[in-house]
């Protein structure tokens, strides 16, 4: 019966350590830096989700697509208008967004501590996505210049 208990033991583990091996489902994301004066009003940033240039990359998916970005105290208002497009399935996309980023006393809602602080949101539960071509976001706030936001991502799940 001793003998047994270690062998049991070792299948379950190698059984446990063969199943996380087999390929699943696939995240995709990509952040980018915005400059340290603002974001123009004109300026679209172009996030492709995944390394075009590798050779198992999946490129039509219906997936989960959020949108994160980061911010700082300096940001002066309590929420950001942004425009997402993509492509999927022969069709263009687009979402303009409100996203909050602060209640309604001021307290900033998204996680982080400090000066810096980052905000998810869901666009679309169950997205036709083509990873090939580049996730568009641009702001459509009522200024030439947005600051006080440092990075804007995606994730594709």
């Amino acid at each position: 019966m001793r003998r047994l208990l270690p062998l049991t033991i070792s299948l379950f583990i190698m059984s446990v350590m063969a199943a996380s091996c087999s390929r699943g489902e696939r995240d995709y994301s990509r952040w980018q830096s915005l400059p340290d004066g603002g974001w123009a009003y004109g300026d679209t940033l172009m996030l492709l989700p995944v390394d075009t240039t590798l050779p198992d990359n999946d490129t039509l998916v219906r997936r989960r697509l959020h949108l994160g970005l980061t911010h700082d105290n300096d940001y002066r208002y309590s929420n950001v208008w942004l425009e997402v497009t993509h492509m999927g399935a022969g069709r263009r996309y687009r979402y303009t967004l409100n996203i909050p980023l602060a209640d309604i006393y001021g307290r900033w809602l998204g996680s982080g501590f400090g000066t810096g602080y980052q905000r998810d949101v869901v666009i679309a539960t169950d997205a036709d996505i083509d990873l090939s071509q580049p996730v568009e976001v641009r702001h459509v706030m009522r200024l030439d210049t947005l600051k006080g936001i440092s990075k804007i991502g995606i994730l594709v799940e």
